[in-house]
């Protein structure tokens, strides 16, 4: 993986830095979005150490790391503004880089595994009402100008909505995963390379169809099938931006995202009677403590009736 970031380390931790970046993204097949995170919070970690150790780390001095090392790294991103949640996965990028080092022999990496990760608070998923998702996924609330990329929208965020995929599993979708219009079911990689089925509704069908209708370009079965503007992938920004543009336009909440519509397929789900151990493999969590925050989102809304509702709430 190229450094696309400069790095204060010394050549030997740069090298194996690199190497554990490839094995990331080849043999563990994580997500590009880990992978970012991870050199981000790994850069980060680098650049503390050098003013930790005064002058680039190398391996010996991430061989001769103590627990309170690291304990004074996640203090200073601490301060710098991180919260709970930034922290522990910056300790995780933290410890995955380290073990790397411990399976070739460099280091020992016993001061990252003692180290607790610190507790974020859970916070309960915020889905969209079933009205306002379906405003969000209608063609006609699409506010691109042009004709096609109003429909690409629109398939996208039907995808998202109508089977539950995250925006990195949409996007890497190819012609041929769509080859036939009125298929029931799709088969997407979603993290770690896992995949699985999902339903496809007649509505999403309906959608790809007119995008592909509408397209200038040629989308053939190997390339990617939603294309940005000048013809190339279609980049996740693009989806969150138009979101944003969307929240203004329809009066929604800020809370309103790509992936808040992932949220709200499995909440609607729940709330209509769905399985939750179905639900688990729609979504390809895997762990059921993963669907299970789902629970909590339908309690709340029931508690948020009853308080409205009661004559003595």
């Amino acid at each position: 993986m190229p450094e696309a970031f400069l790095v204060t380390a010394r050549p030997d931790l740069q090298r194996a830095r690199v190497e554990w970046l490839d094995a990331l993204g080849g043999e563990r097949r994580l997500s590009a979005l880990t992978v970012e995170a991870y050199e981000r919070d790994t850069r980060q970690f680098l650049q503390f150490l050098t003013g930790h150790c005064g002058g680039a780390p190398g391996v010996a001095d991430i061989r001769e790391l103590r627990p309170a090392d690291l304990r004074a790294f996640l203090a200073s991103r601490r301060a710098s503004g991180a919260g709970a949640r930034t922290l522990g996965r910056g300790l995780a990028g933290v410890r995955s880089f380290l073990r790397f080092l411990e399976r070739r022999g460099l280091v020992n990496a016993a001061a990252a595994s003692a180290l607790k990760a610190p507790r974020a608070p859970r916070g309960l998923p915020k889905p969209l009402t079933a009205v306002d998702a379906r405003k969000v996924v209608s063609g006609s609330a699409q506010l691109a100008e042009e004709p096609w990329i109003a429909a690409r929208n629109a398939a996208v965020l039907t995808l998202l909505y109508g089977s539950g995929l995250r925006i990195a599993e949409a996007l890497a979708l190819t012609g041929a995963d769509f080859a036939g219009i009125e298929q029931a079911a799709l088969r997407v990689t979603g993290k770690g390379g896992k995949t699985r089925l999902v339903p496809v509704l007649p509505v999403t069908c309906e959608a790809v169809k007119e995008y592909r209708r509408l397209c200038p370009y040629h989308l053939g079965t190997d390339g990617p099938l939603f294309r940005g503007a000048r013809g190339g992938a279609l980049q996740p920004a693009i989806i969150q931006r138009e979101m944003k543009r969307m929240r203004s336009a329809l009066n929604l909440p800020e809370t309103a995202t790509p992936h808040a519509l992932r949220h709200s397929f499995a909440t609607h789900l729940l709330a209509r009677g769905g399985d939750l151990r179905a639900i688990q493999e729609l979504l390809g969590h895997a762990s059921l403590s993963t669907t299970q925050v789902y629970t909590g989102v339908d309690t709340a809304r029931l508690m948020e009736i009853y308080d409205a509702a009661h004559p003595r709430a």
